[in-house]
């Protein structure tokens, strides 16, 4: 069984408990360590479980709290090389052990968690998604994603959950108090993915025959929850999908632990 509780979820900070029975780990640590201490304790887990901190890319929402993280509680941070060369001036002083430097596509097994690490079209050095395993499930955490391609979604398939990237409203965004500079950025093909392809992945994917989806790293300028998620609906029932009925689909809390789900 897969236990998945997403801590934080947003532009300003994120974080994701998966938990097997034999260990648990952290996707990104992208608040302060008080804080993913705090929220663990809110859903009854602690870092008793957790053997590492795996980190997506080395941007400040994902990883500013991973050195205190990994000092504190002495675990690891799973990254590779090109992302540990431009975070870790970030992170404090670690010891030589907490430094895992992984490859992209590489299956890291911890207890009965295998971890997979797989690109995607971000403006960062080297970022990726994950694909973890555990007892012949598949839950799939992709967010920071510039736009959507076949590449990208052979990751995404057969997924029995997915945590995925529901950032904007481009209308939002386009009339939002952004510098076009920035304006630019989120819209490129390195940017985020807004909420109408969000829909269309979500439904594709629920054809394909993924049960499970919580959509993420919503801006908190340029998007608004029951935004993202009526939007989502949208596309499923345009596809004759029923919402937490045909499939389960939520919001990632920004600012707190979500509810935990089970597969």
């Amino acid at each position: 069984m897969i236990k998945v509780c997403s801590l934080f979820s947003g532009s300003s900070g994120n974080c994701i408990y998966v938990s097997g029975s034999e260990a648990a780990v952290l996707i990104d640590a992208g608040v302060s360590g008080k804080r993913i201490e705090a929220a663990l304790a809110s859903i009854g887990e602690s870092f008793d479980k957790i053997a590492g901190i795996f980190v997506t890319h080395e941007h400040s929402d994902h990883i500013s709290g991973a050195g205190i993280l990994a000092r504190r509680h002495k675990i690891p941070i799973y990254a590779n090389s090109e992302t540990w060369d431009a975070m870790r001036p970030f992170m404090g002083k670690l010891q030589p052990d907490a430094i895992k430097e992984i490859e992209v596509g590489e299956i890291i097994t911890l207890g009965d968690i295998e971890i997979r690490p797989f690109p995607i079209p971000h403006d960062a050095v080297c970022p990726v998604g994950y694909n973890l395993f555990i007892d012949g499930k598949k839950l799939t955490i992709a967010t920071d994603i510039g736009h959507m391609s076949r590449e990208l979604l052979v990751h995404l398939e057969k997924s029995d959950m997915i945590l995925l990237e529901s950032n904007h409203d481009i209308e939002m965004l386009k009339t939002g108090s952004y510098p076009w500079p920035l304006k630019q950025r989120i819209l490129s093909d390195h940017g985020h993915l807004c909420n109408e392809m969000a829909g269309k992945v979500v439904a594709y994917l629920a054809e394909m025959g993924t049960k499970r989806f919580l959509l993420g790293h919503l801006s908190q300028e340029n998007n608004f929850p029951e935004l993202a998620y009526q939007t989502v609906c949208n596309a499923l029932l345009e596809k004759q999908i029923k919402p937490n009925e045909d499939v389960y689909l939520e919001v990632a809390l920004r600012d707190r632990a979500s509810k935990i789900i089970t597969i």
